[in-house]
């Protein structure tokens, strides 16, 4: 190693006790001020991202910072029903026919009812088993919102059931449809449970 010769800085006073690097004393609370600036931008990043994700899914956040307006809640308007109608008052030139479906394991229930409702003189065409045997209620299917009062009417004449605007592809061919459901509790005469 080489040799320097000596000179005025290689002899340090004896009364100053620093060695190493001469820097001035730390300021207080330096790193408080680090841990706020952090938060703060961890805050405004979380907001924001917030604010962001509910703008893109369409909710509404409210955080007192931006009040939400209230939105007046839409009265319902009643949905007008048709009266029912009664089986002779029935117009031949509607074309209505009627569907009957057994919803239950009582074997020949839509027989029965078939009968029943074409001696009350509703125009039944067919009668037959649905593809469920488990149907706990009955049900008046219409697809023709036209054909609502003759839904209402056959409900009356059955004396049970609920009436159900459906497509027309749900039971092509027949405007109305019956499915006879749990509802109908005994099997009338002629009839017998299925084993």
């Amino acid at each position: 190693m080489a040799s320097y010769p000596k000179d005025r800085f290689d002899e340090l006073p004896s009364d100053l006790q620093r060695v190493g690097a001469h820097r001035g004393p730390r300021p207080r609370g330096r790193g408080w001020i680090i841990v706020a600036w952090s938060a703060l931008a961890t805050g405004l990043l979380v907001f924001g991202g917030l604010f962001g994700i509910s703008k893109f899914l369409n909710i509404d956040l409210e955080i007192g910072l931006f009040p939400v307006a209230e939105t007046p809640t839409p009265t319902p308007t009643p949905t007008p029903t048709a009266d029912p109608i009664e089986p002779g008052a029935l117009d031949p030139a509607r074309n209505i026919t009627i569907t009957v479906l057994n919803g239950t394991p009582i074997v020949g229930l839509q027989n029965t009812v078939g009968q029943q409702l074409a001696a009350l003189g509703w125009p039944v065409l067919t009668t037959a088993n649905a593809s469920a045997s488990d149907i706990e209620k009955t049900y008046v299917y219409y697809s023709d919102p036209a054909n609502e009062d003759v839904a209402r009417g056959l409900v009356v004449s059955m004396g049970k059931g609920d009436i159900r605007l459906v497509s027309a592809e749900t039971f092509p061919g027949a405007p109305i449809t019956i499915v006879l459901g749990a509802d109908e509790e005994t099997p009338a005469d002629g009839e017998t449970p299925a084993p």
